[in-house]
């Protein structure tokens, strides 16, 4: 197989690690209708490692339903509340501690799907790994089910051609962020990981914000003097021919420059100017919604979700990005800010992510899931609140085409000793997932839960029927996320589940 350079590695040999690459231009809404990268649906794919059981949300399971309660995963009926005209449900959930960590919980999710059923759609399925890196893989290629193409490099490659960076992945070393196995893929679909979405934008500019600001000729004139010299030595000689060289080459002038170009940094910065980060004395100004995604996410220069959940909206909102991947990892996040151990254990806020994410199940499955299902949903009431607020076209929001896919590796487990509130879990392999979309069958359970086991049961692919003997498989479940989002996939033999998507 013949290495590729990602854009990402071409730029910082280019800059000194000062710069990542894109490909193409901005896209405008101009030109020919058919061509979809003038008219783009966008995909978020929000990460919850771990295992994010859904019978700990939507589909909670009241004790009363259940002959052996007292040895499932069942929840008290009084903490579940049904939500009207739903068929999803809510758990209020309250601990006084997570496990052996002295926090209390007190989560009410009702509130949130009340106003947001109409774009959720539960789908149930089975997968083919609890192994974390393995299953995370899998939510997002479908099992390798097209060349092992990630869902994030397809959607890029259909609607992102013309964006400056169509993929971008905002949280890092995850199964999530893993680039597909098709060689054939084109370069400009494949993802770019964002270390630090807090200051990352300061890297997509040569000049702005370092001393050479105002010398932009001189670094043009530097620049054109690099590419002579390379041209004139035995290497540029010897491998004039080179495509990888070449590709190189356009992606660190041609490609940067176009980022220069479009003004990118002075588009998607939104820290406020303060003596820690003091913008304008070096040049420097915030985006013009940054005070909006501020007060989204009022988090961000603490929580780390907040600050990729931000960087989200500004990319798809600016048309840089059409595939965007942030989420939970399992690194503890903790607010430094809310106050340190007291007689009553840690404040409230004190936690913004667990250390292990959802995995921490495995010390004390109930509070953690509450805790972290809490902190998801946070996330995408934010994001759904932006887009839905920003005209695309045609009285059109961003929110009318984009799918947001809250991915997890596996399940767990549903058992637990008997009568014990404060049982632990492991990986189980039967589970669901949820997508908020207008794009999708909203206010809407693809399968369902058997009440007897609190094992999850599939759907009819085509009518969306529940079918208590089947499962639903990563293949189908990968397939229709692509059909809600009108990716060609007439080539790849994927099953069709029209199911999943609306109209």
């Amino acid at each position: 197989m013949t290495p590729r350079f990602s854009r990402r590695s071409a730029l910082k040999a280019a800059l000194g690690g000062a710069a990542l690459a894109g490909s193409g231009l901005i896209a405008q809404r101009k030109g020919r209708a058919e061509d979809p990268s003038e008219d783009p649906r966008f995909l978020i794919v929000l990460t919850a490692a771990g295992g994010a059981s859904i019978i700990d949300s939507v589909l909670a399971v009241r004790a009363s339903e259940c002959p052996d309660a007292a040895r499932l995963n069942v929840f008290p009926d009084e903490q579940v509340t049904a939500i009207d005209g739903s068929p999803f449900r809510a758990v209020n959930y309250k601990s006084k501690k997570v496990g052996p960590l002295p926090y209390a919980v007190d989560v009410d999710q009702a509130p949130f799907l009340k106003k947001h059923a109409a774009d959720l759609m539960a789908v149930t399925w089975t997968t083919t790994s609890v192994n974390h890196a393995v299953g995370e893989r899998r939510s997002i290629t479908g099992n390798e089910a097209w060349r092992g193409r990630t869902l994030q490099e397809l959607v890029a490659a259909h609607y992102g051609k013309k964006s400056l960076l169509p993929n971008a992945h905002l949280v890092a070393g995850l199964g999530f962020n893993e680039p597909g196995s098709d060689t054939t893929l084109p370069d400009f679909a494949m993802g770019e990981v964002v270390a630090d979405p807090l200051l990352w934008p300061l890297s997509l500019h040569g000049t702005k914000g370092t001393p050479l600001r105002d010398k932009a000729d001189l670094v043009a004139d530097a620049r054109a003097l690099r590419g002579r010299l390379e041209g004139a030595s035995e290497l540029g000689r010897v491998y004039r021919n080179s495509a990888l060289l070449n590709r190189w080459r356009e992606l660190r002038d041609q490609r940067l420059i176009s980022f220069e170009q479009a003004s990118v940094i002075d588009r998607l910065l939104f820290l406020p100017d303060s003596p820690q980060h003091p913008l304008q004395a070096f040049g420097l100004q915030a985006s013009p919604d940054a005070q909006r995604v501020r007060d989204a996410f009022p988090d961000f220069d603490r929580d780390p979700l907040d600050a990729q959940a931000a960087l989200a909206f500004l990319l798809l909102k600016q048309r840089l990005s059409v595939s965007v991947t942030l989420g939970l990892n399992f690194e503890l996040a903790y607010n430094e800010a809310a106050g340190g151990l007291g007689k009553g254990g840690l404040p409230p806020g004190a936690l913004f992510n667990l250390p292990i994410g959802f995995d921490f199940s495995h010390q004390s499955h109930r509070a953690a899931q509450a805790l972290m299902w809490n902190r998801v949903f946070k996330v995408v009431e934010g994001l759904i609140s932006l887009l839905k607020s920003e005209e695309f076209a045609g009285g059109q929001s961003f929110w009318d085409r984009t799918l947001l896919y809250v991915a997890t590796d596996f399940g767990r487990t549903k058992d637990r000793v008997e009568n014990d509130e404060g049982f632990g879990s492991g990986h189980d392999l039967n589970n669901g997932v949820l997508m908020f979309s207008p794009l999708v069958q909203g206010n809407k359970v693809l399968g369902g839960v058997d009440p007897k086991t609190c094992l999850t049961y599939g759907f009819d692919p085509i009518s969306g029927a529940p079918d208590p003997g089947r499962t639903m498989n990563e293949a189908q479940i990968f397939s229709g996320i692509l059909g809600a989002l009108r990716v060609d996939t007439t080539s790849s033999g994927l099953p069709d589940v029209p199911a999943m998507r609306k109209g």
